[in-house]
């Protein structure tokens, strides 16, 4: 038995209404994200019932310089020269040399901090086949935050939706836990410690130190001299 057109017509019809409010209310808080940070994200929603919730929104001038240079020379060197995909950096990933390892840094890998920055806010963590579904929406928003956003508000929300520890989001509240101090004050090696972190952060904590922060940080902050004198880089952090 088939189905009557018209119940076929008002199915599609409900699709594409569907669809079009999805895209324009993602769009209206995506514009709305360019001025306000996100109020919750669904990685936090997802954590809260087990580590619960500390976070503490930081404006731009409230970051500390070292934290900003940490995170880029730990995940990603190309931001200022990408458009939201490091395609490079995903080939090494994909085809690296044969008999040498990828030349990719140890905390970057090819995900950039702009496909970081639209996961966190819009979409979900995790692998498997969930992982397949969120690859359509995140080259949406990576490439919408890109255009809209601009660089310097993507490194300012990264910093301050990134988990940082179990339950800690951002980078004023991993100052605060880890070294009781304001974000604005972490020096080179506090901000580099933090930064460590970001593959796991839930099992790669800064205090007590694990052995991968341990191990992490001293490159991270051989990375940031490397970068630090790079013009682009300079303008964007000063």
């Amino acid at each position: 038995m088939t189905t009557p057109k018209p119940t076929r017509r008002r199915f599609w019809r409900w699709i594409r209404t569907g669809i079009w409010l999805l895209f324009s209310s993602s769009l209206l808080y995506l514009v709305i994200c360019c001025w306000l940070m996100p109020p919750v994200t669904l990685t936090q929603l997802g954590n809260l019932p087990g580590y619960g919730l500390y976070r503490d929104y930081m404006g731009w001038n409230d970051i500390s310089y070292n934290v900003k240079l940490a995170a880029i020379a730990s995940e990603d060197q190309a931001f200022l020269d990408h458009g939201g995909f490091d395609w490079e950096a995903l080939d090494k990933s994909l085809h690296p040399p044969k008999g040498k390892k990828s030349k990719i840094p140890p905390g970057g890998g090819a995900s950039t901090i702009t496909q970081q920055t639209a996961k966190n806010v819009f979409l979900w963590q995790g692998g498997g086949f969930t992982k397949y579904l969120r690859k359509v929406p995140e080259i949406y928003f990576t490439k919408l935050i890109e255009w809209i956003w601009g660089k310097k508000r993507i490194l300012e929300v990264y910093l301050n939706v990134i988990e940082t520890g179990p339950g800690i989001y951002g980078i004023e509240a991993a100052a605060q836990t880890y070294f009781r101090k304001s974000a604005k004050s972490l020096s080179r090696a506090e901000a580099a410690m933090i930064i460590a972190g970001l593959p796991n952060p839930k099992k790669f904590i800064v205090k007590p130190m694990s052995h991968r922060v341990a191990w992490r940080y001293p490159q991270i902050m051989r990375e940031m001299s490397n970068i630090e004198d790079d013009p682009d880089i300079r303008s964007l952090l000063r």
